[in-house]
């Protein structure tokens, strides 16, 4: 199958015909070809014990026509303490390239018994073999949760944007091999619990001003994603309000963004790439975040053992959904389109 523009929320098939499995993915581009990377749920079923089975690339010359590159990291199955061990959380895959180095750098969320912490692994190609150079880092002594990671297109400066998990969210700077923090950073949006703490961050920079757009903590379930601004990397930020305003679902239009990708080739084509991690799941939002409100409060629902999901969860056939940024003066907003092609931008 050929695919002549992007259909969000439908299924999307590689060049073989099989889904795509790059969730909480982003795109690099690496001699004029794109890279769509993330996190492989091929193996997944509900309730299983499998939660990824590595990390997978996809590239392409069009953005629409993905030809699979198979796994850039496997899964290290004979290992039961490796963070890439299938029956931990492995989420949103993030890589940079180091000119200085001369090498790719791959940081990686991972949940496990030990907590939330980062790996960070590096290779001198895009499709690897990646090694691992930092497992089980806690950066800045701070248990961490979703994040992206920018370099500065000036200076080759990198930030390292991640949420401090439950809590707030935390700009770092990266040390000049991208490997670890400097120890310089700047804390923004302290709140108190989920569902409101900010999560599932994605940086993008348009004519010197500075854009984060995050979602709330409800896990898989979607709900309102918030677009702030600042004018530096570590702000003061400020939000400007909901980047989905017109869907009154108010779940972003039932996905959460992983990635804000840059078109090279046009002018203002700024592509919001989301998940819809629960395809079957239509519901508004205030299920999701009432029952998020419970989970967290001081002697609530998750303390009593009264949790219960809303759905079944089956990321193997998680869809995506990539929509264009708009832009009208200081308002920004997504908004949605059945089909859309590349084309239509100038």
């Amino acid at each position: 199958m050929t695919y002549e523009c992007f259909q969000p929320g439908q299924e999307w098939l590689d060049t073989n015909g099989n889904l795509i499995q790059a969730h909480g993915g982003s795109i690099i581009v690496v001699d004029g070809t794109y890279y769509w990377y993330g996190e492989n749920k091929e193996k997944n079923i509900p309730g299983g014990k499998i939660v990824h089975w590595g990390v997978r690339a996809y590239r392409s010359n069009d953005l629409y026509n993905w030809e699979d590159c198979g796994l850039i990291i496997p899964p290290d199955v004979d290992d039961l303490t490796s963070p890439l061990h299938p029956h931990v959380y492995l989420d949103r895959p993030h890589i940079i390239y180091n000119a200085e180095n001369e090498e790719f750098v791959c940081w990686i969320k991972v949940i496990s018994p030990k907590g939330q912490r980062s790996t960070v692994l590096t290779s001198k190609n895009i499709l690897g073999p990646y090694t691992i150079v930092t497992k089980d880092l806690k950066p800045l002594g701070m248990n961490a949760g979703d994040f992206d990671l920018v370099v500065d297109p000036t200076d080759g400066k990198a930030y390292y944007y991640f949420e401090r998990v439950h809590s707030e969210l935390v700009c770092a700077d990266l040390t000049s091999d991208y490997r670890n923090v400097t120890g310089y950073y700047s804390t923004h949006f302290p709140l108190k619990q989920p569902p409101y703490v900010r999560e599932g961050v994605a940086y993008f920079e348009r004519s010197g001003v500075h854009y984060l757009i995050t979602s709330g903590t409800t896990g898989y379930y979607p709900n309102p994603s918030l677009i702030a601004t600042a004018d530096s990397y570590h702000g003061p930020w400020r939000f400007i309000g909901d980047v989905h305003p017109s869907d009154v679902s108010r779940t972003s239009f039932h996905s959460q963004v992983s990635c804000v990708f840059k078109h090279p080739e046009k002018e203002d084509l700024y592509i919001a790439m989301a998940d819809r991690w629960l395809p079957h799941y239509t519901e508004s939002s205030a299920d999701a975040i009432r029952m998020h409100e419970e989970r967290f409060r001081p002697m609530g629902g998750h303390q009593d053992g009264n949790w219960k999901e809303l759905t079944t969860i089956d990321t193997a056939r998680a869809r995506y959904v990539w929509l264009p940024l708009t832009f009208d003066g200081d308002n920004i907003t997504i908004e949605w389109h059945d089909e859309w092609k590349i084309e239509d931008f100038d």
